[in-house]
C-alpha cells in the first residue's frame, strides 16, 4: 500500500462499498451497471483505499465512464475521506462545472446514503462544501487553481477535439500545465484518476505512458482486439453490447475512418511519424491541369461484401502527370463485389477514362492468374493494358510513391473518395485494409514507365 494510505482520514471499519453506492445512486434514473462499468468501479475502489495512487482510464466516446469516474466515484470519496480535497479538471470550465452540477445534485439527493450533507453556502456549480468539511473544486484546462491543494485530482475529459489533440503547441501546454500547474497542487500522497478517450499517439495519456510513472491501466477498446482483454471478450466483441453491438459499431468505424476509430474507439492512436505517407503534405486541388499522362491501375478482389463479413476492395486509381513532374490522383473506384461485378467496372471504367490512359492489372501466380488476366485484356480492346504479378512486400513497393509524397509531390482532386484515401494512406502499414495503396503503388510504377510525350525543345550549345 503507498505511504498515501494513511494520510487521509476515513469513516469507520466498514464503509459503504462503491458498488453498493454506485446501484444506489444509479437506480433512479434506471441505470444498472454493465461489466466494464462493475471492472471501473472495482479500479476506483483501489484508488480510494490507497491500494493504488496513479489510474488511468482509456475507454471510448459513450461508455458512460464519466458518469462513474466523476460523478459516482468524487461522491463516494466524501464519503470514505470526509475532509479530503478534490479538484476535478476537464478541457473546459464549462465541461468541469456540467460534471460539478450533477456530482452536487447526486451528493444533496443521496446525503443519507453517504453520510454527509452539502454545506449550507454550497451554490456554486463548481466549488462546494460538504458537512463534513470536504470541498470539492471544479476547473478547466488553465483554470484558476493556485493556492488550492487537493487530495484526489479527477481528470476528466483534458481534449476538446482533433484539432487541439493535432497541435502541437496544445498538446505541450496541457502537458506543461499537468506537470507545472495541477500536480503542484497535490498534496503528499496525493492521489490521480485520469480518465479520456485516446487522441493522439503524443496525448496526455500517451506522454504520461511514455515517461514511465507507475500508472495503473484500465484501456478497454469499443471491439475486443487481443487474447488478455481485462473483460475476457473474444476478439471483435462489443464493450457494452446492450448500449451499442458490434454491428453498430461496425457502421460507426465505416463512417469515423481508419485513424479516429484506431484512436478514440480502440485507445491505440498511430503516431503522425509512424507510417509511410506523411499524408499533411498531400494537397487538395479543385481540378487538375489539361494534359496530363494518364494512367490507371487495380488491386483486385472478388468476394462482395455479406453481413458479419468486411472482405477487401476492388480499387482503380486513376493517376496523373503534367510536365513539372507534379502527380494527380484523378479518381479513384472502389467496390466489392464478384468477379462479374468487378470485370464489368473494370470494363466500364476504362471506357470512361478513353483509350490514352493505360491500363495496370495484377497477375497471380500460375496459369489460373494468366488466364485471368488474358480474359480481362481481351475485354480492353483498344486499351494499352499492362500486367505484371505483385513482388516484395506491400511496404516496399509502396516506398517510391511515398517518397512523391514526402516531397510534396502528390495532389488529390477534391471528390467524395478523399477521405478514405488519405485515412489509408494515413495508416498505412498498419491499418485494416491497404487496397488502394496497393493500387497507387502499381499505378505510380506504371505511371513511371509510360512513354512521355515527344516534345521539340530549343537547347542552348552550352547545356548540352
Amino acid at each position: 500500500m503507498p505511504h498515501s494510505a494513511a494520510r487521509l482520514p476515513t469513516l469507520g471499519p466498514t464503509p459503504l462499498a462503491l458498488s453498493d453506492w454506485a446501484a444506489t445512486a444509479l437506480e433512479p434514473m434506471g441505470h444498472k451497471p454493465a461489466r466494464h462499468h462493475a471492472l471501473l468501479l472495482r479500479q476506483l475502489a483501489r484508488i480510494g483505499a490507497g491500494e493504488i495512487d496513479r489510474l488511468m482510464v482509456l475507454m471510448p466516446p459513450g461508455s458512460a465512464k464519466s458518469t462513474y469516474a466523476s460523478l459516482v466515484f468524487p461522491a463516494w470519496w466524501f464519503h470514505r475521506h470526509p475532509t479530503s480535497a478534490v479538484i476535478a479538471a476537464s478541457h473546459t470550465a464549462e465541461l468541469a462545472a456540467h460534471f460539478g452540477r450533477n456530482l452536487r445534485n447526486m451528493m444533496a439527493e443521496n446525503a443519507e446514503a453517504l453520510g454527509y450533507r452539502l454545506a449550507r453556502d454550497s451554490h456554486a456549480a463548481h466549488r462546494f462544501a460538504t458537512s463534513e468539511g470536504g470541498q470539492y473544486f471544479a476547473t478547466g484546462i488553465d483554470g484558476p487553481i493556485t493556492g488550492r491543494r487537493a487530495d484526489l485530482v479527477v481528470i476528466d475529459d483534458p481534449i476538446k477535439s482533433q484539432a487541439g489533440a493535432d497541435s502541437a503547441l496544445s498538446r505541450e501546454h496541457l502537458w506543461n500545465w499537468y506537470r507545472s500547474e495541477l500536480l503542484t497542487r497535490l498534496k503528499p500522497g496525493g492521489r490521480v484518476v485520469l480518465v479520456m478517450t485516446r487522441w493522439h499517439a503524443d496525448d496526455l495519456a500517451g506522454r504520461l505512458l511514455e515517461a514511465g510513472d507507475d500508472w495503473t491501466i484500465l484501456r478497454l477498446p469499443a471491439l475486443a482486439d487481443s487474447a488478455d482483454d481485462p473483460l475476457r471478450r473474444a476478439p471483435g466483441e462489443a464493450l457494452w453490447p446492450g448500449w451499442e453491438d458490434a454491428e453498430a459499431l461496425a457502421r460507426k468505424r465505416a463512417t469515423v475512418g481508419a485513424r479516429v476509430w484506431a484512436s478514440l474507439y480502440q485507445q491505440l492512436p498511430a503516431p503522425d511519424n509512424g507510417g509511410l505517407f506523411p499524408i499533411t503534405r498531400i494537397a487538395i486541388a479543385e481540378a487538375a491541369p489539361a494534359q496530363l499522362r494518364t494512367v490507371r491501375a487495380w488491386d483486385l478482389a472478388a468476394t462482395a461484401a455479406t453481413e458479419g463479413r468486411d472482405p477487401d476492395w476492388t480499387v482503380g486509381i486513376k493517376l496523373g502527370r503534367d510536365a513539372a513532374g507534379q502527380i494527380y490522383v484523378l479518381d479513384v473506384v472502389r467496390l466489392r463485389a464478384g468477379p462479374h461485378e468487378v470485370a464489368q467496372a473494370i470494363v466500364n471504367t476504362a471506357h470512361a477514362d478513353g483509350a490514352g490512359t493505360r491500363i495496370g492489372l495484377p497477375q497471380d501466380p500460375g496459369q489460373a492468374g494468366k488466364v485471368q488476366v488474358a480474359w480481362l485484356t481481351s475485354r480492353l480492346a483498344g486499351h494499352r493494358v499492362t500486367a505484371s504479378p505483385e513482388t516484395g512486400a506491400k511496404a516496399t513497393r509502396a516506398t517510391p510513391v511515398a517518397a512523391q509524397v514526402e516531397a510534396g509531390n502528390l495532389t488529390l482532386v477534391r471528390a467524395t473518395w478523399n477521405r478514405a484515401l488519405l485515412d489509408e494512406l494515413r495508416d498505412f502499414p498498419h491499418g485494416r485494409k491497404d487496397d488502394q495503396v496497393d493500387a497507387l503503388s502499381r499505378a505510380y510504377s506504371l505511371l513511371g514507365t509510360a512513354a512521355p510525350a515527344m516534345r521539340r525543345a530549343r537547347v542552348s550549345l552550352f547545356a548540352r
